[in-house]
């Protein structure tokens, strides 16, 4: 039987980690903000459908897994490291460009190539699925029922999706665009400065 206590709890540490800033967060906004709020909704469902991957694995156990098979978690913090490093130079080498608001100009990108940026930049951090288990771990019951199995991935899109959702909404409207502009290159070498400190922190961290 499904506890609503429990329920509760993981919810909200859930939110909570989803409102902290980060790689997804910076992803997030930047797309609604330089391209539509339709291209934030579309990052802020693949940041969601990496979570609800992330939430899934963590409740089949990733967390021994990875702790089992060290090599795995080391290939896997290399390749989000290598990621956040990628993404902070793109975001880097566009801080100077000018930016067009044109929903239809096809230099804006795809709405599934953001939804892509948003389930890797999601993905680039194999720490987020180990920090799930520990929250699962303290918070559910040892013998798991498949209502809990079900309902936990699903918990974790939907606490994000709703999240990231609101946060496009946001920053997609007038004034946040006009800022953005204002202080485009400033904005953009900020983001690319923290998404390189992120990247190389998970490649140096044990």
């Amino acid at each position: 039987m499904i506890s609503l206590s429990v329920v509760f709890s993981i919810c909200l540490a859930l939110l909570l980690g989803a409102m902290s800033p980060g790689p997804t967060f910076i992803a997030v906004v930047q797309n609604a903000v330089i391209k539509s709020r339709k291209h934030g909704v579309a990052t802020a469902f693949g940041t969601a459908m990496g979570a609800m991957l992330f939430g899934l694995f963590a409740v089949i156990g990733l967390q021994a897994i990875l702790l089992a098979v060290p090599s795995l978690y080391i290939l896997l913090k290399v390749f989000g490291g290598l990621y956040l490093i990628w993404l902070a130079i793109k975001v880097f080498k566009g801080a100077n460009k000018a930016v067009s608001f044109a929903d239809n100009d096809p230099k804006t990108g795809s709405m599934f190539t953001c939804f892509q940026q948003g389930i890797f930049t999601q993905l680039s951090n194999p720490k987020t699925a180990v920090i799930m288990a520990s929250i699962f771990t303290a918070l559910l019951p040892k013998t798991l029922t498949m209502g809990y199995i079900i309902l936990i991935p699903v918990l974790c899109f939907m606490i994000d999706f709703a999240w990231y959702a609101v946060v496009s909404m946001l920053f997609s409207s007038k004034k946040p665009r006009e800022i953005y502009l204002r202080f485009k290159t400033v904005f953009d070498y900020l983001s690319s400065g923290i998404l390189c400190f992120l990247g190389i922190k998970l490649l140096i961290k044990n």
